[in-house]
């Protein structure tokens, strides 16, 4: 049975999904449907901690479902932005998990991870696999992947 790796950029998946459709990613098909295709042996979702019940509620169904989540302070600068970005720690884990997997799963839109995809295909002969909403994911993300999934139909999460 293929091994497989699950990556979720929480915010990507947040704010592209809610732009695009007006509605919430649906993590349990999401699941599901990578479940179908193999054992999911690793799975981590990258989201900012605020510190609310709601939030704190949505990462238990997170790690209900088998994610490890991990989180990051939410910081809010004097300037009145915000800083809370995964990328880094995003990219340590899927190097890391490349040589024990036969396909790694990324859930993001963010073309940033273009490089990345290309290096552990190579280096590692793996597969991988990109999630992203159509429209909102990076031309260069989705060339570098072994296969492109667009995000809609099931993987909406509608009220």
């Amino acid at each position: 049975m293929k091994k497989i790796a699950v990556f979720a950029d929480v915010q990507n998946l947040y704010y592209t999904v809610r732009q695009a459709y007006g509605c919430h990613f649906n993590y349990s098909a999401f699941w599901a449907g990578i479940a179908r295709e193999g054992e999911i042996v690793e799975a981590y979702a990258y989201a900012i901690d605020r510190g609310d019940a709601r939030q704190q509620q949505f990462q238990q169904i997170l790690r209900n479902l088998g994610f490890t989540v991990k989180l990051k302070p939410y910081i809010q600068r004097a300037d009145g932005s915000a800083k809370g970005d995964w990328d880094v720690g995003i990219t340590i884990d899927i190097l890391d998990a490349a040589p024990r997997v036969d396909e790694v799963v990324l859930a993001s839109g963010d073309g940033d991870f273009d490089l990345l995809l290309q290096r552990i295909i190579e280096r590692d002969g793996v597969q991988a696999v990109a999630y992203g909403v159509p429209g909102l994911t990076a031309g260069a993300l989705i060339r570098s992947a072994s296969r492109y999934v667009p995000i809609e139909g099931a993987l909406l999460l509608r009220n």
